[in-house]
């Protein structure tokens, strides 16, 4: 019988302690377990240290993980809590994905200082996002708008857009959501014209795969079809080997036993795009996923990427 406190992993930001709490709230709701059980540990990542580059510069996916996944490894913690966003394809040996909570809204919503949509921003706007993806595809909607890159906590970029440093910025509607900071949102924008990151929405739980007693407590809060959308979401973005450093989007919807995925990649300028839609079941859904990566790789060609990167 454990008698010590299960120790999860999270990074420090407002964002990341309230992910890490649902889930020590539904394992103890799960379990019959009391709060002391479960121990919250803080790590601060290279991705929290440095805000004043983008993270394609600074070495893209991994950068909130590495030190988690260190501690992890080791034995320190018993499990990680993640924005499965922020989950590189290939993690570290020994460790896996083991549960995802229920996902949120996985749209991006728009915080507009002088216009609520982006499509109403006066000419020659300046919009703050850190994300290529994000900026890529503002591009592609408003050519004339002057992206700018906005990055730290979402406490930091409202603030940083309250000041005037530019006239709206781009954040993903769950993280709204956790936070409690709906009120802020001027307009959401349509994923199919506007797709999200692959697995935005989702919180990851991490563990070590050999850790047999850890994981059976973990199943109980896994959400079946959140994993299987980003399973084939992350193989999406696996079979294309994106990372911070490529804009690429994509999200998968489970409907009962099936299961439709559209996917999108894109030059940083947002002048070139290819999109596609693979439809299955769901216990296909990693090959589903890698499917259309290899689809939209071969429609693009093989220089698509080598292109600009």
């Amino acid at each position: 019988m454990q008698t010590k406190p299960f120790r999860i992993g999270t990074r420090g930001s407002p964002l990341a302690l309230a992910q890490a709490h649902e889930a020590r709230d539904r394992l103890m709701a799960a379990h019959g377990l009391p709060e002391e059980m479960f121990e919250v540990v803080v790590l601060t990542t290279k991705g929290d240290r440095i805000t004043d580059r983008s993270l394609a510069a600074i070495g893209g996916k991994g950068l909130f993980t590495e030190e988690l996944e260190e501690k992890l490894t080791s034995g320190e913690l018993d499990f990680a809590v993640h924005s499965a966003k922020d989950m590189a394809t290939k993690l570290p040996q020994g460790l896996a994905l083991n549960a995802y909570l229920p996902r949120e809204d996985m749209r991006d919503s728009v915080i507009g200082r002088t216009a609520p949509k982006l499509i109403e921003l006066p000419h020659g706007a300046t919009v703050g996002s850190a994300s290529l993806r994000r900026q890529a595809l503002i591009r592609r909607l408003r050519p004339d708008i002057n992206v700018i890159t906005f990055r730290g906590s979402v406490q930091t970029r409202l603030r940083k857009l309250e000041e005037g440093q530019a006239d709206a910025t781009l954040l993903a509607v769950a993280g709204l959501k956790r936070l409690g900071n709906v009120e802020v949102i001027t307009d959401i924008l349509d994923p199919d014209e506007f797709p999200p990151a692959p697995a935005q929405g989702a919180i990851a739980i991490e563990s070590r795969i050999d850790d047999s007693r850890m994981n059976d407590l973990l199943a109980a809060i896994n959400d079946p079809p959140t994993f299987d959308a980003v399973s084939c979401e992350r193989a999406f973005l696996a079979a294309l080997d994106g990372s911070c450093r490529t804009p690429i989007a994509g999200y998968a919807i489970c409907e009962g036993d099936h299961l439709r995925f559209f996917g999108m990649i894109l030059t940083p300028d947002g002048t070139q795009v290819h999109t596609t839609t693979i439809e299955g079941h769901r216990r296909d859904a990693e090959a589903l996923g890698i499917n259309a990566g290899q689809a939209i790789r071969a429609e693009a060609g093989s220089t698509f990427f080598e292109d600009w990167i």
